[in-house]
């Protein structure tokens, strides 16, 4: 194994962590030949350098908790970074606490979206859609933050750390 090749790849990954898939690609952008980028993906695989299933769950958690993103683009998002379906399956499975509705309120109420008329439904359901929501949590989403909206009510809210009042 190139010493060199395997010191490449420790910085790329680095820099940013990627798939399996990923390194796979970077080591034949870097025109490697297979036998040597198969020995460089298996040492970073042994020693857990590469971890596809580590991946898919640390990307599951940010994407929800930091872009607000819903099931359906996070899955397209990990299938289109070559991690096998089980191991997506599996990352979207630990979703916590909070549902997919849950989730798609929070994004209404942060973005604080008004809801009264058709037209703003029309983009929030637009705007939901996008984040990678399903047409169904996206319906109940807008209902409850219109209800919470209309009435003023506490919203128990456990992403954003307790309570908030809806105004």
């Amino acid at each position: 194994m190139a010493d060199e090749l395997l010191a490449a790849a420790l910085a790329a990954i680095g820099r940013k962590e990627r798939t399996e898939s990923e390194m796979r690609q970077w080591l034949a952008e870097r025109e490697a030949g297979p036998e040597e980028s198969e020995r460089v993906l298996d040492y970073l695989v042994e020693n857990l350098a590469v971890d596809d299933e580590r991946f898919a769950t640390g990307y599951v958690e940010d994407k929800r908790r930091l872009s607000g993103w819903g099931n359906d683009r996070i899955e397209s998002a990990l299938y289109e970074r070559g991690v096998p379906p089980h191991l997506i399956s599996a990352a979207l499975s630990r979703g916590g606490d909070e549902s997919e509705v849950d989730r798609a309120t929070r994004v209404l109420l942060e973005r604080d979206s008004e809801l009264e008329s058709d037209r703003d439904r029309q983009r929030a359901l637009g705007l939901l859609a996008r984040r990678g929501f399903c047409a169904e949590d996206a319906y109940a989403a807008i209902r409850r933050a219109r209800e919470h909206g209309r009435d003023g009510r506490v919203l128990p809210n456990r992403a954003l750390g307790g309570h908030r009042e809806v105004q």
